[in-house]
């Protein structure tokens, strides 16, 4: 064998799994793209509804922090909760279709491992997540501009809410075998767990009892973290809120990563 041919199988072996994980990463990217309107402009489209409905109502009713408007407070609450919804839906709804129609099985037969399943899905997630919360974001600053006085915490939030809500869509993929189970897990457990997170309102002005059981819920701090970003305030210290949504990540992705190793109800 020449040096050159060791060269080149040398590199195959490396490369390999990485070109592996790209090609599933592309394509999971790819397949909520072609259907962006669907997937992108229409989460932007309820933001922006979202925005207009209660920035009107209360907008002269509510002032969380001083010399910042009702509207200007929500812009922030409303893209963090648009980046956690549509990064759960993206890898959830992949998952859940490739194992109804039956196409998981060209996946199951492909020589990748359970980290690339993995960096691929919750990737292909992160990406649709912050690309819908970019489009929010680019909607709604004509509303109301909010500053950004500490900006690496609003990107740190971003990309770690994201890649939470990523791996529990693939946890809900994993577990669910038809849409209505998928259905409930949304309605049920994501869609209240981001509503009651502080997205419309300061859990400080929440009762006693209230604001206790919002600081049991970790999309709390996701979204209070997030805000820390724009406006340098926050209803919790932005370190105790990293430590939260860091450890809740860890627990979450390692569920996912357990049950791909094990192929919880991928194969028949």
């Amino acid at each position: 064998m020449s040096v050159k041919t060791e060269a080149a199988d040398a590199l195959d072996r490396v490369s390999g799994p990485f070109a592996g994980v790209s090609t599933l990463f592309r394509k999971e990217v790819l397949r909520f793209w072609k259907v962006s309107f669907q997937t992108v402009a229409a989460p932007v489209l309820t933001a922006v509804l979202y925005l207009l409905i209660f920035g009107h109502v209360l907008e002269d009713r509510v002032e969380v922090f001083p010399g910042v408007s009702y509207t200007a407070f929500l812009i922030p609450g409303l893209v963090m909760m648009s980046v956690l919804q549509n990064a759960f839906a993206n890898s959830s709804s992949s998952l859940i279709q490739s194992k109804i129609t039956g196409n998981l099985v060209f996946l199951l037969v492909s020589p990748l491992s359970h980290w690339a399943w993995y960096a691929a899905y919750v990737g292909a997630a992160v990406v649709r997540g912050l690309m819908v919360g970019l489009g929010v974001l680019a909607v709604t600053l004509w509303f109301g501009p909010p500053p950004f006085a500490e900006p690496w915490w609003t990107l740190t939030f971003a990309v770690l809410g994201a890649a939470m809500l990523g791996s529990l869509g693939l946890v809900a993929g994993l577990w669910a075998e038809k849409f209505d189970q998928m259905a409930a897990f949304q309605n049920f457990i994501i869609m209240p767990m981001t509503f009651l997170a502080g997205v419309f309102y300061s859990v400080h002005s929440l009762p006693a009892f209230w604001q206790g059981l919002s600081h049991l819920n970790p999309f709390f701090y996701m979204i209070d973290g997030f805000r820390r970003g724009f406006f340098g305030a926050s209803d919790v210290s932005p370190w105790l809120s990293l430590a939260i949504v860091g450890g809740s990540f860890l627990l979450v992705a390692s569920l996912a990563l357990s049950l791909l190793r094990r192929g919880y109800k991928l194969r028949a």
